[in-house]
């Protein structure tokens, strides 16, 4: 299942996800995925939209017009892995992890389909980073040997890792150069029930393909990362989790469209301007 979440005059909605003649389309509402809080009071679990209770729309909407919304509005972190795929740290200069390289990005830096990445007046090279993003749906500490993550997973989305490249090298951490507003795009849709041992991840700029590479050269796999990120700190319903960007990341200036795609997911498109 696809699902997104998206606005129109009448309010916010869910809406169920299908292809229909090779293009994505908002066929039906769908109830939005509910929270569920635990006997603490905190968020707990999160329940899918129920298919069955899809109410079809008269006029099917192309996602492509859909004014999209980030699919999944409760965040508290973002979760990043750095250099998980070997060209990518080759192409940068950088030793290969020997353990899962973690770094956040706050909640304030998310981006809906279509919003405006802003290239900060202060850096000079502000890059693209294609990526599967996990969205989380029950709280996750340190599992058991014998847990299948996947139980803990809500489903899967694209994310593009936006970074000003200039400040990260400078800094020599990443908070600055992958913090500032607009620097993690997300969406279109939340897609469930994928086996994401083998999905093609690309970034286009302006229709050329700049990143082009598969799940499948992952250093580290979802089920390690997931644990190694859950031994430290509980995975929150919504946490998303960046699991790392194909070799080929390049700079973006102001006028361009960039694009990541991610098999069995969608295409999440976004302008670049400057500040």
């Amino acid at each position: 299942m696809r699902f997104c979440r998206f606005v129109d005059r009448n309010g916010v909605h869910y809406g169920l996800v299908e292809n229909q003649n090779g293009q994505d389309v908002i066929t039906a509402q769908v109830s939005g995925p509910h929270l569920e809080m635990s006997e603490s009071g905190m968020p707990g679990n999160v329940l899918l939209p129920d298919p069955a209770s899809a109410k079809p729309l008269p006029n099917p909407i192309p996602l492509a017009l859909a004014m999209l919304l980030i699919p999944f509005p409760l965040v508290t972190k973002i979760v990043c892995l750095g250099r998980n795929y070997v060209e990518h740290a080759k192409e940068l200069g950088n030793p290969i992890p020997e353990e899962p390289l973690l770094f956040f990005k706050p909640p304030s830096s998310l981006l809906p389909p279509g919003g405006k990445i802003v290239r900060p007046k202060i850096s000079n090279r502000v890059d693209h980073e294609a990526e599967l993003a996990i969205i989380i749906g029950r709280t996750c500490h340190k599992l058991r040997p014998e847990e299948d993550v996947r139980d803990y997973i809500l489903g899967y989305t694209c994310l593009n890792d936006v970074t000003a490249r200039d400040i990260q090298r400078k800094d020599g951490q990443f908070t600055r150069g992958k913090g500032f507003d607009t620097f993690c795009p997300v969406g279109p849709v939340i897609a469930t029930g994928l086996d994401t041992s083998q999905l093609q991840v690309r970034a286009l700029v302006n229709g050329e393909v700049r990143q082009d590479g598969n799940t499948r050269d992952f250093i580290f796999s979802i089920d390690y990362m997931m644990r190694y990120i859950c031994e430290v700190m509980s995975l929150m319903p919504g946490d998303i989790i960046a699991t790392g960007t194909p070799s080929g990341v390049s700079s973006m200036n102001s006028g361009d469209t960039v694009e990541v795609i991610v098999e069995g997911i969608g295409a999440l498109r976004n302008p670049v301007v400057n500040e």
